[in-house]
């Protein structure tokens, strides 16, 4: 397994690393471990030594972002509906945008994972995405939900993401490449290159060809994911490239 932080209860350099990523003191050090360590790394499940992976953190903090996100911007908005406020959240919780805050927070060198991955930048980048809602998760357990929405909204929105920004930014790119295609009559195909064994887990290389020239890959542990990030490639080429007619 490979790790940029020795992880240890007892290990002051990461109790002071994490104090200084998360701005306070954690009481339950064993669960912000067990929410940097992908599954690849958590070789035993055995629960007396904590060798457990972030999985389970990760769908517990799914729910508590996505529950907190709503409620900012049930508030924020007093007069949008419904759609605009799920669209908009969807957006906040979106996968790339998660990668994202996990890369301006500095979450890639708490990480764990298998040393088969080191070096992988799209797959550390996932893993990266899928840690930051793990942490959520243990905060959320830890300090409790009031204290984690103070979290969420003083040390992730307000320092990391423009909201009104966020409201007019453009999250299906593969939607938006087929129409494209179809109103430009051009052909459109999601191609997978190769199925790539990242230690437990597999990991697809796929590319967007148009009119049969590729214009973009992409990579993920999700086939559609690994779509949506080849679409996205492909879109900056298309419209900030200036070839859109």
């Amino acid at each position: 397994m490979f790790a940029l932080l020795l992880k240890s209860t007892s290990d002051k350099t990461f109790i002071k690393s994490l104090k200084n990523l998360l701005g306070f003191k954690p009481r339950n050090t064993s669960l912000y471990q067990q929410a940097f360590r992908h599954h690849s790394a958590a070789t035993r499940y055995d629960i007396k030594e904590g060798r457990i992976s972030n999985e389970r953190l990760e769908y517990l903090g799914d729910a508590v972002l996505s529950s907190i996100i709503a409620e900012i911007l049930f508030t924020t908005y007093p007069t949008k509906d419904e759609g605009f406020l799920t669209e908009l959240r969807a957006k906040l919780v979106s996968r790339e945008n998660l990668c994202d805050l996990a890369r301006k927070m500095g979450i890639e060198v708490f990480l764990e994972y298998d040393k088969s991955i080191r070096g992988n930048y799209q797959i550390i980048r996932a893993l990266s995405g899928n840690a930051f809602e793990a942490l959520i998760g243990a905060i959320y357990l830890d300090k409790g939900y009031n204290f984690t929405r103070k979290f969420i909204k003083r040390r992730i929105l307000q320092p990391h993401v423009d909201i009104q920004h966020m409201a007019q930014k453009e999250i299906n790119f593969k939607s938006k490449l087929i129409e494209y295609c179809q109103k430009n009559k051009k052909s459109i195909d999601f191609e997978t290159l190769e199925e790539r064994k990242q230690g437990k887990q597999k990991s697809y290389l796929v590319c967007v060809l148009i009119d049969s020239q590729e214009m973009g890959r992409g990579e993920d542990f999700s086939k559609k994911k690994a779509e949506q990030v080849a679409a996205q490639k492909a879109c900056e080429i298309i419209f900030v490239g200036g070839l859109a007619e």
